[in-house]
């Protein structure tokens, strides 16, 4: 993460506390960054040196219109600033920052189905355990875990898959 995408969201982040609009804020971020990752066409957009600052800016307004005033001054600052490739990091560091302020953290869960709310809440309860924050989880499904589940939170990470169980049996045979 570059440390200018650091600072504009601590930048967005500070103005929203004030507006009480941290909150909003975070929706606003959470949609920019599922746009940009399920569309190379954006990323192209943003990205290229050949499309001109007015376009980029047009083009975010029009796909972000519901987004709120912080996060349309954000694309005019980015856009000011010759930033705007950094768009989807400062969405991201932002959501960072978000869940620092509020004492909770991401949960990433890999298995390979997806969860059920028994198996969320009892993943939610051992987080908490842990790390002693609350958490979301945010489910990754990759069938090529077999069975189990990988838990990342933060730092820290706990592979119970079938997988892992097996390359590690495969290794002690192998010895």
């Amino acid at each position: 993460m570059s440390r200018a995408a650091i600072r504009y969201a601590k930048a967005v982040l500070s103005l929203a506390q004030d507006k009480n609009a941290t909150e909003d804020v975070q929706k606003d971020m959470q949609n920019i960054i599922a746009t940009i990752d399920s569309s190379s066409d954006l990323k192209m957009v943003l990205n290229s040196p050949l499309i001109k600052s007015e376009v980029k800016l047009a083009s975010l307004r029009e796909i972000f219109k519901s987004s709120g005033d912080l996060t349309q001054k954000l694309f005019d600052t980015l856009i000011e600033n010759k930033r705007v490739s950094l768009l989807d990091n400062v969405a991201k560091q932002y959501i960072v920052l978000f869940d620092q302020l509020n004492n909770t953290q991401v949960a990433k869960v890999t298995t390979a189905v997806p969860l059920d709310k028994t198996l969320s809440s009892k993943v939610l309860a051992k987080v908490k355990e842990l790390t002693g924050n609350e958490a979301t989880i945010e489910n990754v499904i990759d069938e090529s875990i077999i069975g189990g589940f990988i838990l990342r939170v933060g730092d820290l990470q706990y592979n119970a898959s079938i997988a892992n169980k097996l390359t590690s049996l495969k290794r002690e045979l192998s010895n």
